[in-house]
């Protein structure tokens, strides 16, 4: 035994070291990411901070009168948007995951059909603006409005939406299905009394969290042709528009400093919509967490 012990000590203390080289690594890289990205958000806090007032957030964009220009019209676009692409969006998804999980039989076609939706979410966002032209524009004669947009932006986090789901549905304990049917529940009734209750907290949290990438996106939004400059709010479906991000674009690609400036500004608008979503979903996790019994 202590002929194998000292065999084995050095073994042990050469991995102690590569253990604690590994994580002395982690340590420094996760700081460096830390620290370009407070770099960054300092830098567009300087640049920005000094146009952030309500007469950015009311005001239309001005080309003549720069120092008067806002974000009016981008930011009722990015509401019509995140509202109607939650509107669509999440039924669907929803929907999608419950059949999956909780009617579709586990064969090659489920897996097939479950492997290529978690493929789809990771498709780089230009190609749904693609697919969004192609059909909404072009073959359903949407234009270049709202409802193209919204339909164009569910594509895109339609399959986030569909895992995230599932993985909730998957969480929920089977016990909970069988003391259901057991007291004679059918399994709709099951699944909407017991299963979507039980779910609804990592369903929200993907919810949240896909319509945050969604608002964040320009580039399907610029292929589908959403106009960078425009002095309205929109009013219907139909209606042209633009949103947040194509904004920050515009004004990114002005070569006058107020310009540069202003989309500083823009960005610091819509990291004061992002984060306080993703904030909600990880509050809902975590809520979610501690309440949790299985």
């Amino acid at each position: 035994m202590t002929v194998e012990a000292d065999l084995f000590e050095p073994r042990l203390a050469r991995r102690r070291r590569w253990g604690a080289l590994f994580h002395a690594l982690c340590v420094v890289l996760t700081l460096l990411c830390i620290g370009v990205l407070l770099i960054l958000l300092t830098a567009i806090a300087l640049e920005g901070g000094k146009w952030l007032s309500w007469k950015l957030l009311q005001n239309f964009p001005s080309r003549l009168m720069p120092e008067n220009a806002g974000l009016k019209s981008a930011l009722y676009g990015t509401m019509w948007l995140m509202v109607l692409t939650a509107v669509v969006s999440v039924p669907v998804g929803v929907s999608a995951a419950v059949y999956l999980h909780e009617y579709a039989g586990r064969n090659r076609w489920t897996r097939f059909i479950e492997l290529n939706i978690a493929n789809l979410a990771g498709v780089p966002s230009i190609v749904y603006g693609i697919l969004g032209l192609a059909v909404f524009v072009r073959i359903f004669q949407l234009g270049r409005s709202l409802i193209a947009g919204a339909l164009t932006l569910t594509l895109l986090i339609l399959p986030v939406v569909i895992v995230a789901s599932r993985e909730a549905l998957a969480a929920v304990p089977d016990s909970i299905r069988k003391g259901a049917y057991a007291l004679g529940a059918t399994r709709w009734q099951t699944v909407r009394s017991h299963v979507l209750p039980a779910a609804l907290p990592g369903i929200l949290t993907g919810i949240i969290l896909a319509l945050s990438r969604a608002i964040g996106e320009a580039a399907p939004l610029l292929i589908l042709g959403a106009l960078t400059y425009i002095t309205f709010v929109p009013q219907g479906l139909t209606d042209a528009f633009t949103a947040l991000p194509i904004q920050i674009y515009n004004w990114a690609d002005e070569p006058e400093k107020i310009f540069q400036e202003l989309a500083a500004a823009g960005i610091l608008v819509l990291l004061g919509l992002l984060l306080p979503l993703n904030g909600i979903a990880v509050a809902i996790r975590a809520w979610h967490q501690r309440r949790k019994v299985w």
